[in-house]
């Protein structure tokens, strides 16, 4: 009789969590691991059926599936780590009468805002999307936009207003 998915889990989920959680000790990995290594087993079913060993089957697929996360981790890290650097500026040329200071102060004041903060910002100043459009491509309630947006905004005011007050 074959076996379901949630099945074979029950069965051996705490042995490959555990497993899995000694040789990366890092949970989140081992929770895209094992998602991973169940959607092989979900695509290619004969995987299981073939097996002399099922539970060393899931093992040694759990295994893979952590190497395969750790290799894209990495190369996405060495990836943030060369072009983080090169961060494209959104101001590429100073409008007459800005100085260079007070372009920069902009951009890495930009570019230190928290990811999903950024994201609101952006989405608000330079694609002139309303919160409840910001709400939907980001899945979160158009409060949460403008309040993200709002808090953003009097962050930026903050460190800039000093430099703005300097040029005068």
């Amino acid at each position: 009789m074959p076996f379901s998915l949630e099945q074979i889990y029950g069965a051996h989920g705490d042995a490959l969590v555990a497993f899995l959680l000694n040789v990366s000790r890092n949970h989140a990995l081992v929770q895209n691991a094992l998602q991973g290594g169940f959607l092989k087993l979900a695509r290619f079913p004969s995987l299981f059926k073939r097996a002399h060993e099922p539970r060393a089957l899931l093992l040694q697929t759990a295994l893979n599936a952590t190497g395969d996360f750790l290799r894209r981790s990495t190369t996405h890290a060495a990836y943030e780590e060369q072009h983080g650097v090169e961060t494209p500026t959104l101001f590429p040329q100073a409008f007459p009468g800005d100085d260079e200071a007070f372009r920069q102060t902009v951009e890495v004041s930009r570019q230190n805002l928290p990811g999903k903060q950024c994201a609101v910002l952006h989405l608000k100043l330079w694609e002139n999307l309303t919160f409840l459009q910001i709400a939907e491509a980001l899945d979160i309630s158009p409060h949460t936009a403008a309040s993200r947006y709002r808090y953003k905004s009097d962050k930026l005011r903050d460190v800039l207003r000093p430099v703005y007050e300097e040029r005068l």
